[in-house]
């Protein structure tokens, strides 16, 4: 997700560079997704960090045009939950039982 597949260099130091940054930005994006999760009072691991990752696009485009100044209010915005960055609930694993003698109650 955040392109840490293909090195830019093959220098060690640039690599490392590259490594760094980009666990530095996942650090970045965490801390976002935590701030979200805490503004709609949500469990962390309903927070999609790579919608929040995907809809930092969309925030700057909002910005530039004057209508968001806040990214943790834009995401946790109503009329922005089209961004799926609240993951949807599923429904729970049911166990399947296919042992010999089990008999549905």
């Amino acid at each position: 997700m955040l392109g840490l597949s293909y090195l830019w260099t093959g220098s060690i130091n640039g690599v490392k560079l590259q490594v760094w940054a980009t666990w530095l930005f996942y650090a970045v994006l965490v801390d976002l997704g935590d701030a979200v999760a805490d503004e709609l009072s949500l469990p962390f691991d309903r927070i999609s960090l790579e919608m929040i990752y995907r809809g930092l696009y969309h925030f700057s485009v909002a910005n530039d045009k004057g209508n968001a100044d806040h990214p943790i209010k834009y995401f946790a915005a109503k009329e922005n939950q089209d961004l799926g960055v609240v993951k949807a609930l599923r429904k729970p694993v049911t166990k399947l039982n296919l042992s010999p003698f089990f008999a549905p109650t």
